[in-house]
């Protein structure tokens, strides 16, 4: 049976060899004037120096560059693409259909993934994005498992999907608030680390969903995060090629932690199946223990129980 990659965000280059150590297979990284929603910014010495780390132990790295491009960023591209083939990077995240075209002009050889976070819900529009040169899509979260399961059989390119963190549940390109400051007269510094983030406060449901802005706008998450670690059975029999777990807001530690329990588990599920459902609860016991105090834990779309 395949054994499905396990994919982690890390918060910066310190964090390559202990997530390797943990049991990481591949990693995204990128800085955030082309990625969106990275767990920490990667300068293109950080890239390289990544890349360097990653395949001395035979891992992979990803570099995202899934932000929607306006023409000013557009003329960029064809250089940072260059420079990512020339590093050999191991391949590039997109969901603009420009780095496509300019991949192909200046950076042929170089690994295209899929990945717009809302629009991969079926099967046709992976293939359709296969067919124009992508090697993996990235599904939607708002999936159900049926609704993946489904997709896997019939997807002519490698799937991923998010087993654990946060979803984004809206994102704007106007910095909406960092205009309230300004409108009050006051300065807000741009966040990307979970130190002062600011909340929108749902009072009915008494959930607190996230707010931070970067150079790609405003983005509210989710208030809790997805975890399915007892849940990976059929998804691993299923041959879903990539398991990604999401470090954004996190610590360093967490990251690693968690990275450790997921490696297990999904070893259990390919190489003891029996094992496996005798200490799935035990590993979601774990991750429940270490999981920050406001921030729940749910199976997000993949049964149908979360509705925001």
């Amino acid at each position: 049976m395949p054994v499905p990659e396990l994919l982690v965000t890390p918060t910066n280059i310190n964090d390559i060899l202990p997530l390797i150590e943990a049991g990481a297979d591949a990693f995204v990284i990128g800085e955030m004037r082309y990625g969106l929603r990275l767990a920490g910014e990667f300068n293109k010495a950080d890239i390289k120096n990544a890349v360097e780390i990653a395949h001395n132990h035979k891992r992979k790295v990803y570099v995202a560059m899934n932000a929607i491009f306006h023409n000013e960023k557009v003329e960029e591209l064809d250089s940072y693409l260059q420079f990512l083939q020339e590093i050999a990077v191991d391949a590039v995240i997109f969901g603009d259909p420009a780095v496509l075209m300019a991949a192909k002009q200046s950076a042929p050889n170089i690994r295209l993934h899929w990945s717009t976070e809302t629009l991969g819900t079926n099967w046709y529009t992976c293939n359709y994005w296969g067919r124009k040169g992508a090697k993996r899509a990235v599904l939607a979260r708002e999936l159900s498992m049926d609704e993946i399961l489904e997709i896997k059989e019939n997807a002519e390119v490698e799937i991923e999907i998010l087993v654990h963190g946060m979803s984004c549940m809206f994102q704007s390109k106007r910095p909406l608030i960092d205009n309230y400051f300004q409108f009050q007269g006051k300065q807000m510094e741009v966040r990307q680390s979970g130190q002062g983030y600011l909340f929108l406060y749902d009072p009915e449901r008494d959930n607190k969903y996230p707010v931070f802005e970067d150079e790609n706008g405003t983005h509210i998450m989710s208030a809790n995060d997805i975890c399915i670690i007892d849940e990976l059975q059929e998804l691993v029999d299923a041959g879903i090629d990539s398991f990604k777990i999401d470090g954004i807001f996190q610590s360093p530690q967490y990251i690693i932690e968690v990275t450790k329990l997921y490696r297990k588990a999904i070893d259990l599920c390919v190489h003891d199946s029996n094992q496996y459902e005798e200490e799935k609860d035990q590993l979601l016991e774990k991750i429940i223990a270490m999981q920050p105090q406001n921030r729940g834990l749910d199976t997000g779309f993949f049964f149908k129980e979360t509705v925001y």
